[in-house]
């Protein structure tokens, strides 16, 4: 075995050890190396007393090198990789959780957040490439049909602007962008939370191998891994990291789309929401998120608001809304004065209409002039009055659709 195959087989084997994202890990191989690390834990050596336990318990239930062998070959008949930071195409940007700090930790899985020792991808395209350019789009798995058509629409979006977009594979709003984004024939990437033979929700095991033939399917956890529930929020950190910004669609109270937004905002990513109607249970955790939030989360409505957020400077802002262009709106304050100084009905005097509308008759004359000539107002013997609405044009003979006799 090469040195380089030996570095992989260790840092399979210290996922398998210690769950992704602890940081005595993370410290000692980037103080001694993925072997030399695995040789110290496995020889009793581990820096704290909790991950003592953990590799202690592990080994007992089988030989780390043996099982990392093991999964290299069951991902090889997968048709899946091993990524390591030593391969060209890792994703540089997941080194900036060796820097993310969560406040008010209690729980041990919202202390580690230590960067990757290795990823499993399958899927053609190159894992750096694809998180290049990328949003998450994230939220609720019981998602109503408002948030089902907004993820989608998204997804759809950014794809249809080149924008990669990732998401957890969930039912709801996850499935719902990715969906979008394979409809729109763009790239999107699945960050899962089990091993990649073992796709979790079953339910969208079809959506996945639609996401591996044209996009990519990412787990830190070898094949044959369980869905336990703290690998989820495991799991969120990579999404947040990965991505220049995380979008929340729908999220409840209590919701791991929301802990992936607030990790994104520690790890000086952007957080959005997407807002909903105050009476649905799945927007709660949006507001609350952005009243917890209010310097750092934004609020986005659609792709132009995203793309204003993550996008290039100046080059990507969103158009300001705007309603319905008015043929009025050209119009200075003395016109559009005499303007709604007109009856509805009927015409009106200069004098009297230059009093109601308190313009000056030279400026009335003028301004009269301009709105007859805008086909606003007509001029009849008794004064002014405001010009009937236009009447529809009628078809032209044979444009109808019906035949000509």
């Amino acid at each position: 075995m090469s040195a380089e195959e030996e570095r992989r087989l260790a840092r399979v084997a210290l996922t398998w050890l210690a769950e992704p994202g602890t940081r005595a890990v993370h410290h000692l191989v980037e103080r001694h190396g993925p072997v030399e690390t695995l040789d110290l834990l496995l020889d009793g050596g581990s820096p704290a007393g909790w991950l003592h336990t953990t590799v202690a318990a592990r080994s007992a239930a089988g030989d780390a090198r043996a099982v990392a062998a093991e999964a290299l070959e069951r991902a090889d008949r997968l048709g899946a990789r091993l990524v390591t930071p030593d391969d060209e195409e890792w994703p540089a940007q997941v080194a900036s959780l060796a820097e993310l700090r969560l406040p008010d930790v209690s729980r041990r899985v919202d202390g580690e957040t230590a960067p990757p020792l290795c990823f499993w991808v399958r899927g053609s395209w190159p894992l750096g490439e694809a998180l290049d350019r990328s949003v998450a789009v994230v939220g609720a798995r019981a998602a109503t049909g408002y948030g089902q058509h907004v993820a989608t629409e998204l997804g759809y979006g950014l794809a249809e602007r080149d924008w990669t977009v990732v998401s957890g594979g969930a039912f709801g709003i996850d499935a719902a962008a990715h969906r979008g984004a394979l409809t729109a024939g763009g790239l999107t990437v699945a960050v899962l939370a089990c091993g990649l033979d073992r796709p979790y929700p079953m339910g969208n095991a079809a959506l996945f191998d639609r996401i591996a033939e044209t996009g990519l399917l990412v787990s830190e956890w070898p094949p044959g891994a369980e869905p336990l529930r703290p690998r989820f929020l495991i799991r969120n950190r990579v999404i947040a990291a990965g991505t220049r910004g995380t979008v929340v669609v729908e999220a409840s109270a209590r919701s791991g789309a929301t802990q992936t937004a607030r990790r994104a905002i520690h790890a000086n990513r952007v957080a959005m929401v997407v807002p909903g109607p105050v009476t649905s249970a799945m927007s709660v955790g949006v507001h609350e998120f952005l009243r917890e939030f209010p310097d750092k989360a934004r609020l986005v409505t659609g792709v132009a608001h995203v793309l204003e957020e993550v996008g290039r400077i100046g080059a990507d802002l969103a158009p300001l809304a705007r309603g319905p262009q008015r043929a009025t709106d050209a119009l200075d304050d003395e016109a559009r004065s005499l303007l709604e100084a007109l009856p509805r009905r009927g015409a009106m005097g200069v004098d009297r209409l230059c009093a109601r509308a308190g313009v000056d008759l030279r400026t009335a004359l003028r301004k009269l002039s301009l709105l007859e000539e805008l086909s606003m107002v007509v001029r009849r013997d008794d004064g002014y009055a405001l010009a009937p609405p236009a009447k529809p044009k009628r078809a032209a003979a044979g444009t109808s659709g019906r035949p000509v006799t």
